[in-house]
């Protein structure tokens, strides 16, 4: 055969596999997903598209009737495998859960927040953390994390600075991706990956005055060379999921905002993962004035491409009507399902809805827990060492400890966790006393405030004879 009727073969079998070839997902789970979807009710698909919290009055019967596909924030194994038991076993379709929870920075083996986790410049061993979380939040039956938060911001008086990565979008985008890598493994399918969900999108940390929920007015530049870009990244890393945000960009709440999620994350980044709305952030079009009902609120929020609304329920009293007057198509309708249904089948639950804790690794077990002391040390900042009086000499007999951070185990915890127990927490206190019995060295201390915002400054004379006999001062 000449060169050029080999090259024309060729040519045709690479246009074969084009034009067979799925655009997403396995030909396999296309071909299931099709076929869930020609035989769901339209409420069954609505259903798909709604987010109940896991204290909902009426949630089984919901499940069991197919108008609920996601659950938030139940922890309780037995509670989930409950759940996910109606929704395969006596659900019509048998089509199973996502159940999610925020997973920010741990779930039972707590890391350093993500501000810290920034100070390690190790992408690396934040996706070691990541992956640690995700084993373990997924042997209690959460698959789906709403996490990393990645919003930028500059204003170090908006509330959530903690539970992102900081003020430089390069850094954010690193940490940022490593943490989806970390949930989600090589292979979403695998027992121990979890669905990550990217937050916010977009522009939540720019809100005016550092008001959380408040409007962000930003500039073109700002927005795509400083907040869009971590985003961009934890894409092209594979994110299953996005999630909106609460505020308004330029007078377009995020949950409406057709621009950003339509032709932006849509058409010119090809994203076809689920996006879910946060909090109620669907209804609440209506308090940034750019809705004036439920009703209108969905219709902006589904015809941007939000697919999954969480709590809020506009979509599940909406859907239908707009629907029957031709405002939105059922088309659409089934796009949003089979987002869905697609990330279900890629977390592998249409093949295995159900987990057995004995089955996972031990949570808090020694080698999550030397993940969680790695991060720690490596995000410890110096910012001063006058008269170089760290690393502590040897001699030193006496130390005074003062403050009511140095013993409050709840508080080591760290913001924006909510699996963590303060009875696993290690204060500074109780290390210092530990190390300080093997060398011998007295330990003064003094709570001196009560709570660590109080101004009325308790024991002080106390204080002061134990700092005047004391070698060095430790104050928390």
């Amino acid at each position: 055969m000449n060169k050029i009727a080999t090259i024309l073969l060729l040519g045709s079998f690479i246009l074969l596999f084009t034009y067979c070839s799925p655009k997403n997902g396995s030909s396999e789970h296309e071909r299931k997903i099709d076929n869930i979807l020609s035989q769901m009710t339209l409420e069954e698909k609505i259903g798909q598209l709604v987010q109940k919290n896991s204290d909902f009055e009426n949630l089984e019967e919901m499940i069991r009737s197919g108008n609920i596909g996601s659950v938030i924030n139940e922890v309780n194994p037995e509670r989930i495998l409950k759940l996910q038991k109606i929704a395969t076993e006596e659900s019509r379709l048998g089509i199973p859960l996502l159940i999610g929870r925020d997973v920010v920075h741990g779930f039972r083996t707590i890391m350093p927040i993500p501000l810290g986790q920034a100070a390690t410049w190790n992408p690396g061993l934040v996706e070691q953390g990541a992956r640690v979380a995700a084993t373990e939040a997924a042997s209690q039956g959460i698959r789906w994390s709403f996490a990393p938060m990645i919003d930028v911001t500059r204003d170090p008086r908006w509330g959530r600075v903690a539970e992102g990565f900081g003020e430089d979008s390069y850094l954010t985008g690193a940490m940022g991706s490593a943490v989806v890598k970390g949930f989600q493994g090589e292979n979403l399918s695998n027992p121990n990956s979890i669905a990550a969900c990217v937050k916010h999108f977009a522009a939540y940390g720019w809100v005016e005055g550092g008001r959380d929920y408040n409007s962000a007015n930003i500039s073109e530049n700002d927005l795509f060379d400083i907040v869009l870009p971590p985003f961009k990244k934890c894409i092209d890393v594979g994110a299953a999921s996005i999630m909106t945000a609460f505020n308004d960009i330029n007078g377009i709440p995020a949950s409406g905002n057709s621009y950003l999620l339509n032709d932006l994350l849509r058409k010119k980044w090809n994203y076809n993962g689920v996006v879910l709305s946060d909090w109620e952030s669907t209804a609440q079009m209506i308090t940034h004035g750019y809705t004036p009902s439920y009703k209108e609120a969905a219709y902006k929020a589904f015809n941007a491409s939000l697919d999954m609304e969480m709590v809020s329920r506009t979509y599940e009293e909406n859907l239908e009507e707009l629907l029957n007057e031709g405002r939105i198509e059922e088309s659409q309708i089934d796009d949003a399902v089979r987002r869905v249904l697609r990330m279900k089948f890629d977390l592998g639950l249409f093949d295995q809805p159900f987990f057995q804790t004995e089955d996972y690794p031990e949570l808090l077990n020694e080698n999550h827990l030397e993940v969680a002391r790695k991060l720690a040390q490596e995000s410890v900042v110096l910012l001063k060492n006058s008269n170089n009086i760290l690393p502590l000499k040897i001699g030193i007999q006496r130390i005074t400890i003062i403050g009511p951070l140095a013993d409050a185990p709840h508080e080591q915890l760290g913001t924006w966790i909510f699996d963590g127990s303060k009875e696993d927490a290690i204060t500074p206190l109780q290390s210092i006393r530990e190390v300080s019995e093997i060398l011998g060295i007295k330990i003064f201390y003094h709570k001196g405030l009560e709570l660590s915002r109080s101004k009325n400054i308790e024991d002080w004379n106390s204080i002061q004879n134990d700092v005047k006999q004391s070698d060095i001062v430790l104050l928390f």
